[in-house]
């Protein structure tokens, strides 16, 4: 994915009230702009880091400037969980994620379950349908791993569920892990912050749900996928690469 136009580089005064940040320009302007991700952004809202932010025109914005980017253990980190459907869609379409490209047709957003949406609804007459949930991933607090999530999600739970609900309906269903920092080897399900959603994956994967990790090329000009991560799967289990 590349971006309209390149990024403007910032420092970091505060991320505060989870949709706004305040920065400094280079040449020493203030501003306030709006930050596309709601979640905790654990290590990545420390005051004087080095940020990039997309610049928008529209009238009917409030903040001109959206927060895309943060440097973080001199690695440049995607922000924005509006990306990563788009950024795994990439992924399937380039081949990169098992052979989810080869299923006929894609489509987005699509009702399921329980009075949920599926990110990317994979179909093809003669395999049938597969449900592929994607989920943000930024946080890493140990070298080359990766961490989902970073802080509790009760829905993320629920749509580990929802997909093993799938599997035993007798469909396909995909975990993707759409790891916006290239500095990343393996991923791990944050098992101390959130038990709950760590129980979820282990019965998911039980009932034969399927897990991937993407980790992505980020810079100022573009987010790309580059290719696969090993998963951890259930607790004590050893990392492997699924294919």
């Amino acid at each position: 994915m590349i971006f309209d136009r390149p990024l403007v580089p910032a420092t970091l005064v505060q991320r505060y009230k989870r949709f706004l940040f305040d920065a400094t320009l280079t040449d020493g302007r203030a501003l306030t702009g709006s930050c596309p991700n709601t979640g905790s952004m654990r290590g990545l809202t420390t005051p004087g880091s080095r940020i990039w932010m997309s610049e928008h025109d529209s009238p009917t914005r409030k903040y001109r400037q959206m927060l895309e980017i943060v440097e973080a253990d001199n690695t440049l980190v995607g922000i924005n969980t509006g990306l990563p459907n788009r950024l795994a869609e990439e992924a399937i379409r380039l081949g990169l994620v098992s052979d989810l490209h080869s299923y006929e047709t894609l489509s987005r957003e699509q009702k399921y379950g329980r009075n949920s949406r599926i990110d990317i609804l994979l179909s093809d007459p003669a395999r049938g349908l597969a449900y592929v949930e994607v989920k943000n991933v930024h946080f890493s607090r140990a070298r080359a791993v990766a961490e989902f999530p970073d802080s509790p999600t009760a829905r993320g739970a629920k749509h580990l569920e929802e997909l093993g609900d799938m599997v035993e309906a007798g469909h396909r269903a995909i975990m993707v892990y759409l790891v916006q920092r290239s500095d990343c080897d393996q991923l791990k399900i944050c098992r101390d912050y959130d038990p709950i959603y760590a129980a979820a994956f282990d019965r998911a994967m039980a009932r034969g749900v399927e897990a991937y990790a993407v980790k992505c090329l980020v810079s100022p000009t573009e987010i790309a996928p580059i290719g696969l991560i090993s998963v951890a799967e259930a607790a004590g289990s050893p990392l492997r690469t699924l294919a």
